[in-house]
């Protein structure tokens, strides 16, 4: 093996052990560190700017809805927990408390925020006093602390970052659109930014969010067959509003409750891009999201240096006012060997190769991240080459991520043929289940696999539940979950 080969040895292969594989790879790129805080990572400039890209494009989105951002206090008094009591038993566990502060204990505890529905609750109480106040449209990007007992970098640590929208209705029928456009949102977003195909549907009773009437998701299938909750949209009733007082004076002048929502997706989705994407050399991340879509690479003798990166600064310019982010990494001192190796392991999905044959022929080399394919191009048509490229690699990664899922996704008709399918394979599972918890828990219990969700459009339905063989009220996807 070469010298340019030897940080392959440093990435455990996926087959070998997928979670290694994961945290070898995101050490390798660089993108996070730990803190000295239990569970708490440090985003280094590449996840963060990962981030935010994600950011501008969902708040593009969240606004063209008639959405607002906002900011809301970090720390939330005890007593608001206790007005919704579903709410503070689903978030108990995992909240921490500030007792003390500047020298003095506090009369009253104060939860970091865990999420935000209980003083956006009391804060929307008031601010709503009529129906002409509604709908009341807002969201807040921020962070969240959730003291996880077992931890894993982006996907679930003691503090993440998020959005989470919170909006308030006049009625059911409209707060019910909120959630549904909002999860579609989400779906369209994931989708077509981020190249990772997802499952629509409805959560059961039991995996819910604390306090909701109707949980909604979207859920994405990792490599190693897992599942990760992708985005969440949830119809709350009147339940925060009865808790929080949040009336208004409606049309026909009677005091009211208002209908709330509220919908989130974090860096989780970070940790999904890279489970979903990546390879054995390493990270592959969309070009929609990339921090770095091309990197240029100029090649060839000392000879023909000056010229060489004299054109790959000219193409680079061009490449710029075009609006594509890239790079060019001239630096002597690296073989172009080494720098095709560790741009490949970074994820970035266009490499370009200048050399003085390519000078001479007026052309340039495209290679993808994703395929590995070379396309030699004329560089006249070198900007719109690269365009074409870039929306080509998205595709792919989608349709290949798809056929992932595809071929990892099995219907059961029964507990044993689920427990026979998951002793041999990863993936989901399509099966019945007649909607009893104790069935669904005992699925839990016997296989580690949850439901998912009910999705709204099932490859088949299925007609007996898997457990206890009587009717199947829903068909739902089964999975072992991140």
């Amino acid at each position: 093996m070469s010298k340019d080969k030897q940080f392959v040895r440093e990435i455990t292969p996926q087959s070998e052990d997928f979670s290694k594989w994961y945290l070898d790879v995101i050490k390798k790129a660089d993108l996070m560190s730990y803190s000295p805080v239990r569970g708490c990572i440090v985003f280094k400039p590449d996840s963060y700017e990962i981030w935010e890209l994600m950011q501008r494009e969902l708040d593009a989105r969240f606004k063209e809805t008639g959405h607002r951002n906002a900011y809301f206090p970090l720390f939330i008094p005890e007593s608001f927990f206790q007005k919704e009591k579903e709410h503070v038993e689903g978030f108990n566990p995992e909240l921490p408390w500030v007792t003390e502060a500047g020298g003095e204990k506090l009369e009253e505890r104060l939860a970091i925020r865990p999420t935000s529905e209980t003083m956006i609750g009391h804060m929307y109480s008031e601010w709503i006093n009529s129906y002409r106040d509604l709908p009341l449209l807002i969201n807040q990007w921020a962070n969240v602390v959730r003291w996880e007992k077992r931890t894993q970098p982006f996907l679930r640590t003691s503090e993440f970052l998020w959005q989470e929208g919170h909006t308030a209705h006049e009625d059911e029928a409209d707060a019910r659109r909120e959630t549904m456009q909002m999860l579609e949102v989400y779906r369209e977003f994931v989708e077509n930014i981020m190249a990772i195909p997802v499952i629509m549907g409805q959560k059961t009773p039991s995996e819910k969010f604390a306090g909701a009437v109707d949980t909604f998701s979207i859920e994405a299938m990792m490599k190693d067959g897992k599942a990760v909750q992708a985005g969440t949209s949830h119809y709350m009733g009147t339940n925060f509003a009865v808790a929080f007082d949040i009336k208004y004076l409606d049309r026909q002048n009677t005091h009211t409750y208002a209908h709330t929502t509220s919908w989130g997706v974090s860096t989780r989705l970070i940790g999904a891009m890279i489970m979903v994407h990546g390879d054995d050399r390493g990270l592959v991340i969309p070009p929609k999201i990339a921090p770095t879509q091309v990197v240029m690479i100029p090649i060839g003798p000392p000879k023909t240096r000056e010229q060489v990166i004299a054109r790959t600064d000219e193409l680079f310019a061009e490449l710029k006012k075009a609006g594509i982010r890239a790079k060019v990494d001239d630096r002597p001192d690296q073989s172009p060997g080494w720098k095709f190796n560790e741009y490949e392991m970074r994820g970035i999905p266009i490499r370009v190769e200048l050399g003085p044959r390519d000078m001479e022929n007026g052309q340039v080399v495209l290679v993808s991240r994703i395929s590995g394919e070379k396309k030699i191009v004329a560089q006249e048509n070198f900007v719109q080459e690269v365009q074409q490229l870039l929306e080509a690699i998205h595709q792919e990664m989608f349709e290949k991520a798809k056929r992932f899922r595809d071929e990892n996704f099995t219907d059961v008709d029964t507990l044993d043929e689920m427990k026979e399918f998951l002793d041999k394979q990863r993936g989901f599972i399509l099966a019945g289940w007649c909607g009893s918890e104790a069935c669904e828990a005992q699925v839990k219990e016997e296989t580690g696999a949850t439901s998912r969700n009910i999705p709204f459009e099932p490859a088949k339905e299925k007609d007996t539940c898997l457990v206890c063989g009587e009717k199947a009220k829903h068909t739902v996807v089964f999975g072992r979950a991140y």
